[in-house]
């Protein structure tokens, strides 16, 4: 009973499967993440620096930075950025199709350090003045660095908070719908004095040395408050990213950018296709030459490998770089060369006088050893390199070690399956389909003979 139903229960099983599939990734456009260097965008190498509260770059603080340039990126509405730490103390950061590299570049070298001042009376006036005037001398008044300052932050008072004692802040509004800014502290004992302290005065708040905002002090405020004044939306939107930014345990300095523009980027990604494209299809035309009915069956089953591959990386949102191309390139080999093991095996079976079944059955036996090793050599390396690697050679990696898993996976049961099916029924019973020609089996069988086999 199980022998006349295992087939059409496996060929249900493989065509669900294959459905899922194809399903996961249609349209293809939209369910594949394409990375850095196929998409175009900016990539961003930060340098954590000591400071005299913060004299070693641990990874906790390491992990504090991550979060915090993740916040502030999130808030500029870039989609999919890849943060990625960088040995113990850089971080990689990528943002993909920039639609304005350079303002992203600027938005992560704003993510430094803030300070909150109490700001004379006179300051204040003058710096929002400045921030609306459209003179280069007006404007000098209010911007300024870590390393020189600005004038207006050095007309104010000493540091009072920092920005590594802010927890957050929220673009908000208030209830007559006016914008506003909501923000939480972390110490709000802290917080508290120091209000009470300066009631009614201004609150600098300064951030690389450049003038942000100077609210007035309304009242005592401990664990939240907020920002209200002649703000528009889009002021407190930049206003609250600029305080989560300013909320960084250790300065930042980028010591290297590099901007793919979006052409490049489709150009990678037509030519990368194109060869891919080639490479299988020259993959299919060989194992139907040389290996006839096998091989043809073995193309089938390379189908089945590639749509399953790019399933997962759409379920699981992996994103797919030139690298990843290649890691799957290559596992495209190892899938052709355990099919390759298989049928030499066969064929040998085939010459020695065997049945075909008894042929099939033998030769997937005896190869699976040989199979089984040469991928899991092939795992192990690639596992390694995604644990070990950063950036695009996690990419390489993770494709190569789930391309060199599903390739196994289709060497050993979806090819055997399909020539299972084919014998099973006797649909091709000549040897001469399967690669071992008439000729080739009297020849092995008359060499037998004469050693005395």
């Amino acid at each position: 009973m199980w022998s006349r139903l295992k087939n059409p229960l496996k060929a249900a099983l493989l065509v669900v499967f294959v459905a899922l599939c194809v399903w996961a990734i249609v349209p293809v456009q939209q369910k594949i993440r394409l990375g850095l260097d196929l998409r175009g965008g900016v990539q961003v190498i930060l340098q954590l620096q000591p400071t005299k509260d913060v004299p070693a770059i641990t990874s906790q603080v390491q992990s504090q930075v991550v979060q915090v340039i993740d916040n502030r990126i999130n808030g500029l509405g870039v989609t999919e950025p890849q943060i990625t730490r960088v040995g113990n103390d850089r971080i990689l950061v990528e943002l993909p199709a920039v639609k304005n590299p350079d303002e992203a570049i600027r938005a992560l070298k704003d993510v430094a350090h803030l300070e909150f001042k109490i700001v004379p009376e006179q300051v204040a006036n003058r710096a929002y003045a400045a921030q609306t005037a459209t003179t280069s001398k007006d404007q000098a008044y209010i911007q300024g660095s870590v390393e020189k300052p600005s004038p207006a932050y050095l007309a104010s008072g000493p540091t009072i908070y920092s920005g590594a004692e802010l927890k957050g802040a929220q673009a908000s509004y208030d209830q007559s719908g006016r914008p506003k800014i909501d923000f939480q502290t972390k110490n709000p004992g802290k917080f508290d004095t120091l209000t009470r302290k300066y009631l009614h005065q201004n609150l600098g708040i300064f951030l690389d040395g450049s003038f942000v905002s100077s609210p007035v002090i309304q009242s005592p405020i401990g664990e939240s408050g907020e920002i209200t004044g002649a703000f528009t939306e889009d002021d407190v939107v930049r206003i609250a990213n600029e305080l989560n930014a300013g909320a960084l345990p250790v300065p930042v300095v980028i010591i290297s950018d590099d901007t793919i523009g979006p052409v490049l980027g489709q150009l990678d990604l037509t030519e990368s296709l194109y060869a891919a494209a080639l490479g299988l299809g020259l993959v299919l035309i060989f194992m139907i030459i040389v290996y006839r009915l096998p091989g043809l069956l073995a193309d089938l089953a390379l189908v089945v490998y590639v749509v399953a591959l790019l399933a997962l990386l759409a379920v699981n949102k992996a994103t797919l770089t030139l690298p990843g191309i290649a890691g799957f390139v290559l596992s495209i080999g190892m899938a052709v060369d355990a099919n390759v093991l298989i049928f030499e095996r066969l064929k040998e079976e085939l010459w020695a006088g065997k049945t075909l079944r008894a042929a099939v059955r033998t030769g997937f036996a005896r190869a699976f050893t040989t199979v089984f090793d040469s991928h899991v050599t092939t795992i192990v390396g690639a596992g390694v390199l995604f644990l070990l690697g950063t950036g695009t050679v996690k990419g390489f990696a993770y494709t190569l070690f789930w391309g060199t898993v599903f390739s196994l996976g289709t060497a050993v049961y979806i090819t055997r399956f399909f020539m299972d099916v084919v014998v099973d029924a006797d649909i091709v019973t000549s040897p001469s389909a399967y690669g071992a020609s008439a000729s080739d089996i009297a020849a092995t069988r008359a060499q037998l003979t004469k050693s005395g086999a």
